[in-house]
């Protein structure tokens, strides 16, 4: 039973300008306190463009092109608000049964659903997914390809087989993810290109929290998600002493990843070996970061030399907790179901 309500924030790699993605994130808690009761999140190419919860009590876009849209097509956004009041109540009534069934009414609890649609839009493929999480693990996940769901675990298969037989349902997620899923997808793409499809750099730093901590490389500020970041020696990456973090998202729709160097047995001597690469798809030269001492900040640097984006990035955190806990973890274990588009 998870005590503590984890964050892991929204990893969602694309390939840029090719692969585009519409995920929706719905979440539902009990016992949790200081959170929504329910919580949803729209997400394309792994920006959150649309948000709603049981006190908001509406659906509201987020950036001004998905603004455009719904100005656009008022339907758009009422469609999201009926979808929104709907799940919240579909949600709670599949907490009740999944309490009872596992016979866990007391505690905390939390159950998710990520769902949506990723499009390739030089070959035309769609992949389609549905499935849900409770207290952090893989509950159940639908296969397009059977129209059937899978349960990953015994406790999931009473909810399999009540699920399987509800074939208007499972008739309409296929449809869904076919065709609805991927044409908005495309409308969102085309308001939203100008932001989506751009190219921007990050700023890097060199980081570390005492003399005796490992060295951080901290980008932030980059767009797409797309990228990577590593430690060379004398011109080859190195993974020895070498921790990766995540890719993260800024409030301001950029995205921020450290990558962290142990130099506890390297001599002083040895620093001006090692230096920071940072790779972005879609641009042809790397960012390069020398170790260099002198460059590195420390706690002992006034609070204002810090990148801002740190105190923005954890106050977006906390609005975004409830909508995205643990979706790395299932993000990094689907594989999709490939459908022609």
């Amino acid at each position: 039973m998870m005590g503590t309500l984890y964050v892991f924030l929204l990893l969602c790699h694309f390939a840029f300008a090719v692969k585009h993605s519409l995920i929706y994130v719905l979440t539902a808690t009990s016992g949790v306190p200081n959170f929504p009761e329910f919580a949803a999140a729209a997400m394309v190419d792994g920006i959150q463009v649309g948000h709603c919860d049981s006190e908001l009590k509406t659906a509201e876009p987020k950036l001004d092109w998905m603004k455009k849209l719904v100005e656009d097509e008022p339907h758009h956004l009422q469609w999201y608000v009926r979808k929104c009041s709907g799940n919240q109540q579909v949600f709670r009534a599949i907490m009740d049964s999944l309490k009872q069934l596992l016979n866990q009414t007391e505690g905390h609890h939390v159950l998710q659903r990520m769902n949506g649609c990723d499009w390739d839009n030089e070959t035309g493929v769609v992949t389609g997914f549905n499935q849900y999480g409770f207290d952090g693990e893989d509950f159940i996940a639908l296969d397009l390809k059977t129209l059937t769901w899978t349960a990953p675990k015994p406790q999931a298969v009473f909810t399999k087989l009540r699920w399987d037989a509800e074939k208007a349902r499972l008739e309409y997620n296929k449809q869904y993810y076919i065709h609805k899923c991927p044409d908005w997808l495309k409308k969102y793409v085309d308001y939203g290109k100008s932001f989506l499809l751009r190219t921007v750099l990050p700023s890097v730093s060199l980081l570390q929290k005492s003399p005796s901590s490992p060295i951080s490389c901290f980008a932030t500020g980059f767009y797409p998600n797309r990228a990577d970041m590593f430690w060379r020696r004398d011109g080859e990456q190195t993974h020895e002493d070498v921790d990766h973090g995540e890719i993260l998202p800024n409030p301001d729709g950029t995205f921020q990843m450290r990558v962290h160097l142990d130099l506890s047995s390297v001599t002083a001597q040895d620093w001006s070996r090692y230096e920071c690469v940072f790779q972005l798809s879609g641009m042809k030269d790397d960012v390069i970061t020398k170790l260099d001492r002198a460059e590195i900040r420390t706690n002992e640097v006034p609070r204002s030399a810090f990148p801002a984006v740190l105190v923005a990035g954890v106050l977006a955190a906390l609005l975004l907790v409830v909508s995205i806990t643990a979706f790395i973890l299932w993000r990094s274990r689907y594989s999709g179901f490939q459908l022609a588009n």
